[in-house]
């Protein structure tokens, strides 16, 4: 099995036992320093991703034909995500969600949706999900063809869109030296849960 197949499987199984750690946190917020003198806890709220875990270099477009790669958030620490413009729920909820993150954290973080329906993700079809999101820039996708973009799904371990099956859906945390650290399933993620993780990057 492949470091990226091991990475998504990490991701489904710990999906189900997300909602029982928020809760559990909610309920020892205020003895979590307490707790932590009995034994090292992880200063991550999302699934911490493998040492040395690399975010695939690209060089495609975004939604407005402009270069975008990896390469050149080198130095500042990003969300990286997999949506597409035509979707009715889990991806509106998905955007909500790092609109969350992004307005509690209060600093300009690159957010990169890579699509996964590449034939239907036009432009203007971006930039109407982007406008009903309300989060109109804030987003950068990553655009290209099919064949494209299967690469880089392979490479990031997910799936793309298809009139059978629904895309795998997470969210990364890659930090400025562009190494992948925090995974969540896009199902079980919180605005305050992003912002945490992501304030623990920015201060690094």
């Amino acid at each position: 099995m492949s470091r990226r197949s091991a990475v998504a499987l990490l991701l489904v199984g710990l999906a189900a036992l997300f909602v029982i750690v928020v809760a559990f946190r909610k309920v020892n917020h205020d003895s979590r320093s307490a707790a932590e003198v009995h034994g090292p806890a992880s200063q991550f709220y999302g699934a911490i991703l493998p040492a040395g875990l690399r975010a695939p270099d690209f060089s495609l477009r975004d939604q407005h034909g402009r270069p975008v790669t990896i390469r050149e958030y080198r130095g500042r620490p990003l969300f990286l995500t997999f949506l597409y413009s035509h979707c009715m729920d889990t991806c509106p909820v998905e955007a909500q969600q790092l609109k969350g993150a992004l307005d509690d954290i209060g600093k300009n973080v690159p957010v990169l949706a890579i699509s996964v329906d590449p034939p239907n993700d036009t432009p203007a079809s971006i930039a109407r999900f982007n406008a009903e999101q309300g989060v109109g820039d804030r987003i950068r996708w990553v655009v290209g063809s099919r064949a494209q973009l299967a690469r880089l799904w392979k490479k990031f371990g997910v799936t793309g869109q298809t009139k059978q099956a629904e895309h795998i859906a997470h969210i990364f945390l890659v930090d400025r030296r562009g190494f992948e650290r925090v995974g969540f399933p896009a199902q079980q993620v919180t605005p305050e849960d992003l912002a945490h993780d992501m304030n623990v990057l920015l201060k690094e």
